[in-house]
């Protein structure tokens, strides 16, 4: 080494005085250290108030304007305003539970078990941070954004992350080179593509590698095996799996444990005599929902599919089959969130059914269908179809979700239209208002969602079908083929 670069280095004296400056001239807020720094926009809050604790050991910023938005939203009764107030209570039990200041950072840390390891800041001083000419400061993003700009600077040695469930307010993050990015805590899955299907496909040479020692038996009219082999323990219990080519199979898991599996074959719902209230299975897809809404062991059953593809026709069908025919439902429930596709048409008069029925054409449609298939002409003429049309409208109930919340639903046919537009704690009001003897029945298509900051990683819907996946009382298909029409077959290609 030589005598310049000798010279050059500081002695450990030096150094000390210097991270004793640095400390002392440090910006008050926020503490230097390694983790990294999130500053949380409103929505993030709003969408999701244990966000607060979903960081694990990083530290989270709140700017004031963060706290005035949700102190604005906090009034009301939806869902945004359960959330604002939610957000204001954690950070109520935050702060005033801690022994720390607020300028030292508060710990997130609740209890041994919580993941979240970090520190909370707030906002405890004006920050008349730079912002470009071109955003005006009369908004509330933009002040935020200032505040991010602020603590970059202040800390350039920390990364400092905006996040916002706003598109937009990320974009113009980024255009000011600051990193910004979405609330992925919520998404259950990053790729829709490998979620559950609820069906599978068996190899050429399944029986093969999964026969050894098979048994066979007959219960309640259809016939078991227990196989064992590579694919018995990957399996999940109710999914189906099927084989085609010289002797075809459809069956599906009952049991599963270990590297042994049992499977069970269906009721083959595409036969005439096997019609549901006239509805016939006209794909492999539809016969394995039709056994799953059929199946009385089966409470929870979630349907996905395109447009066209008999999530309702066939849901129905099953439904008044068992309400009418076996008598195992009182009555069937419809429900449906009520998110406009264009504009909003604004309050609609009358009772609850009647507000809600402009948003159930497709029960409309679909009762068209079943009253002109289950009563044939030669039956009664157009007085019959129209009495057996009331009997079976009187049957059918139409509710809104706003009063679901306290309701207990016993010996019910609970259907839950366009699922995809429900957050995961929606999704979870509605199936845990099912009382003894309720089946509940979700429907949807998540390439369709219209509520805002959902996306099909974060569904309700979603949630539901992978968390419940496995368990012996709850079934799910995936349906892919079109029904409708060849002109809707080929628009839902085509267009």
């Amino acid at each position: 080494m030589s005598k310049r670069s000798e010279s050059a280095r500081p002695t450990r004296g030096a150094v000390k005085t210097a991270k004793a400056a640095s400390k002392k001239n440090a910006p008050r807020g926020v503490t230097k250290a390694a983790g990294k720094l999130f500053v949380l926009d409103t929505n993030v809050l709003m969408h999701d108030p244990t966000s607060l604790f979903r960081f694990e050991e990083h530290d989270i910023y709140l700017p004031m304007m963060t706290l005035e938005e949700l102190d604005s939203n906090k009034k009301g009764v939806s869902e945004v305003a359960r959330n604002a107030r939610q957000a204001s209570r954690f950070l109520d039990e935050i702060v005033s539970g801690s022994e720390s200041s607020i300028q030292s950072g508060i710990e997130l840390r609740r209890q041994p078990a919580d993941s979240a390891r970090g520190r909370l800041f707030l906002q405890t001083e004006a920050i008349n941070g730079p912002l470009p000419a071109s955003l005006p400061t009369s908004k509330a993003d933009n002040q935020i954004i200032g505040v991010v700009i602020w603590l970059q600077q202040k800390h350039p040695s920390r990364r400092v992350i905006l996040v916002s469930k706003d598109i937009n307010m990320r974009i113009k993050a980024r255009a000011l080179g600051l990193e910004a990015e979405d609330y992925f805590n919520d998404k259950v899955l990053e790729d829709t593509d490998i979620l559950y299907t609820g069906v599978r496909e068996l190899s050429a040479d399944f029986w093969d590698k999964n026969g050894k020692d098979l048994e066979s038996w007959k219960q309640d009219g259809r016939t078991r095996y227990r196989i064992k082999g590579p694919l018995a323990n990957q399996v999940l219990v109710n999914e189906f799996v099927y084989q085609d080519g010289a002797h075809p199979l459809q069956a599906a898991v009952r049991e599963q444990s270990g590297r042994s599996a049992v499977i069970e074959t269906l009721i083959d719902f595409s036969l005439p005599r096997n019609a549901v209230w006239g509805i016939h299975a006209r794909n492999r897809e539809q016969n394995f929902a039709l056994n799953l809404l059929m199946d009385p062991e089966i409470d929870f059953v979630t349907l996905l599919g395109q447009a066209g593809t008999g999530k309702t026709l066939l849901t129905l069908a099953a439904g008044l089959s068992q309400v009418l025919d076996e008598k195992r439902y009182n009555e069937i429930i419809m429900t449906r969130v009520t998110v406009p596709v264009g504009e909003d048409i604004g309050f609609l008069p009358g009772t609850e059914e009647e507000k809600m029925a402009p948003w159930m054409g497709a029960l409309e449609d679909n009762l068209d269908v079943l009253n002109g298939v289950g009563n044939e002409p030669g039956s009664g003429g157009d007085w019959g179809r129209a009495a057996a049309r009331d009997l079976i409208r009187a049957r059918i109930k139409i509710k809104s979700l706003n009063f679901m919340r306290g309701r207990t639903f016993l010996n019910k046919y609970l259907i839950i239209d366009e699922a995809q537009n429900l957050t995961p704690k929606q999704m979870k009001t509605l199936i845990t208002r099912a009382g003894p003897g309720t089946k509940v029945v979700c429907l949807g298509n998540i390439a369709q969602i219209d509520t805002p900051y959902l996306t099909e990683g974060s569904s309700g819907l979603t949630y539901v079908v992978d968390r419940m996946k496995g368990w012996p009382h709850a079934g799910h298909i995936t349906l892919a083929r079109g029904e409708r029409s060849r002109l809707a077959d080929y628009a839902g290609s085509a267009l």
